[in-house]
């Protein structure tokens, strides 16, 4: 019997990976693991044609990258954004939504959280998450290959917390809700849903409340292991979620928090 080499289920090649949000501390990480497993890149951001040296770093692994500026919290920029890639590269296999965060710029009390500010909340969150996934989502029922879409929750979508979260845990819970649904409902064209739910990572968002002494110290206490998670810390779960190592797996919400669930 020849050998089998089981890592292979886990490469991405001839496949096009849509990364919402990959200019940011995350998507730029999961950008890069996507295109060194072998899958072309199409990354969604604000401003994402002005990063260049993502797109050579992206080229630099041997793959490709096509760069879109578009607000996903606006339906008309993530259907033409999604559209463009889906026409540069004749299809639309992965896509992985990176947008999301604003937690520790919007802290109220529940009872007095301002209408506002859980609009742009919900909007950076949930909204930037429903709107590419409808439009890459058609793209694959017309491909007619299935697919992988992955979310990115947050423990909080599933912990309450005492720093005055209402509007991001409310986010967060939706957005378990709505891979739960999705997978349901796409699970006959072949499309697999999931979400990674970490807790605190490290990237420049959160810089400002891990700065704060006394909410790192107690976060770190209530963390088995002990740290904040890194980009790095993502990288083999968004790999499994995003290729055929995943086949069987849909509707999930798997937690990367250093055991920080397992405590409660």
């Amino acid at each position: 019997m020849p050998a089998i080499d089981e890592l292979a289920r886990f490469r991405l090649d001839g496949r096009v990976a849509v990364v919402s949000g990959g200019t940011g501390g995350i998507g730029r990480r999961l950008s890069l693991a996507l295109a060194g497993a072998g899958a072309r890149i199409g990354v969604l951001g604000r401003s994402a044609s002005g990063h260049g040296e993502l797109e050579r770093a992206i080229v630099d692994l041997g793959s490709e990258a096509h760069l879109v500026d578009a607000d996903v919290t606006r339906r008309e920029d993530a259907d033409r954004a999604v559209d463009a890639i889906n026409e540069r590269y004749g299809r639309v296999d992965i896509l992985v939504n990176a947008v999301g965060g604003g937690a520790g710029t919007a802290l109220y009390p529940a009872e007095s959280y301002p209408e506002d500010e859980w609009d742009r909340i919900l909007d950076l969150n949930l909204r930037s998450t429903l709107l590419p996934t409808q439009a890459a989502a058609r793209a694959m029922i017309a491909g007619g290959r299935g697919g992988r879409v992955l979310h990115i929750s947050s423990v909080r979508g599933q912990l309450g917390i005492n720093q005055g979260f209402s509007a991001y845990v409310a986010a967060k819970g939706a957005i378990n809700a709505l891979t739960r649904q999705q997978a349901t409902e796409w699970a006959r064209h072949a499309i697999n849903v999931n979400a990674i739910a970490p807790t605190f990572v490290a990237t420049p968002q959160v810089e400002t409340l891990l700065a704060d002494q006394d909410f790192k110290r107690g976060l770190l206490a209530r963390i088995p292991l002990g740290r904040v998670a890194d980009t790095d810390d993502l990288v083999g779960a968004v790999l499994f979620f995003c290729s055929d190592a995943s086949a069987f797996v849909t509707g999930q919400i798997l937690t990367l928090d250093g055991g920080l669930t397992a405590t409660q």
